[in-house]
């Protein structure tokens, strides 16, 4: 399951010739749950990147250490907490790449999944909003995984699904059937993504620095 996050400055309107609107990006080398991550949602015809808590709070949530920062495409449409936001509040979170972790006789040895080109992913996510009166509120996001690639397998077994920057409009907008929804949300090709090995000072989500998401060995890539 994918509990961090490698976010560098982006650049989102040229990924994103609709975005309109934007906060300020949270950038960081290694951004874990419970923190704000940015995400790019459909208003008023365009897109805008807004800043939200990485944990879906629902307004019954009791225990905020119960809110879910990944969701199985699998589930979707079969668990409460994710059903409704599917079907009407996606959204798309931006990324560099994402920290795996994989099993070695001397402990994990993490990895970092870009795309092979090392341009940015666009996440998979759901959103929801809740109100703490009648006029503020907290909006929070869970990211979107499926079963990763075979070749990518063996780093981890599940990824969140990237979706096309063609796409982007098809995801975000509540209109599009769900049916076409659906078929997004499926492993990535297999030569789109690369992972390279990384120090494992990434472990401690309170180290920030740059070096986290530096390659200690090369990059592997899908071989035919």
């Amino acid at each position: 399951m994918t509990g961090r996050l490698y976010v560098p400055p982006l650049d989102l309107p040229r990924l994103l010739p609709g975005l309109t609107a934007a906060d300020t990006q949270v950038t960081s080398p290694n951004l874990a749950p419970r923190r704000a991550v940015s995400a790019v949602r459909q208003e008023q015809g365009g897109y805008r990147l807004a800043p939200l808590f990485w944990g879906l709070t629902p307004p019954w949530l009791e225990v905020l250490d119960h809110a879910p920062h990944c969701a199985r495409a699998e589930s979707l449409e079969t668990r409460a907490m994710f059903r409704e936001a599917f079907r009407a509040r996606r959204c798309l979170i931006p990324a560099g790449g994402v920290y795996v972790w994989q099993r070695k006789p001397r402990g994990k040895q993490p990895y970092l999944v870009t795309q092979a080109n090392r341009a940015p992913l666009l996440l998979a996510g759901l959103w929801c909003r809740y109100h703490t009166t009648l006029t503020a509120f907290n909006d929070s996001a869970a990211l979107i995984t499926v079963p990763a690639s075979a070749w990518l397998a063996p780093l981890s077994e599940r990824l969140p699904a990237v979706i096309a920057p063609a796409d982007a409009e098809r995801w975000l907008s509540p209109d599009t059937p769900l049916e076409q929804v659906q078929a997004l949300l499926a492993p990535a090709p297999l030569e789109l993504l690369g992972a390279f090995p990384v120090s494992r000072q990434v472990n401690n989500p309170a180290n920030q620095s740059p070096s986290c998401a530096h390659p200690v060995g090369p990059m592997l890539t899908w071989q035919p």
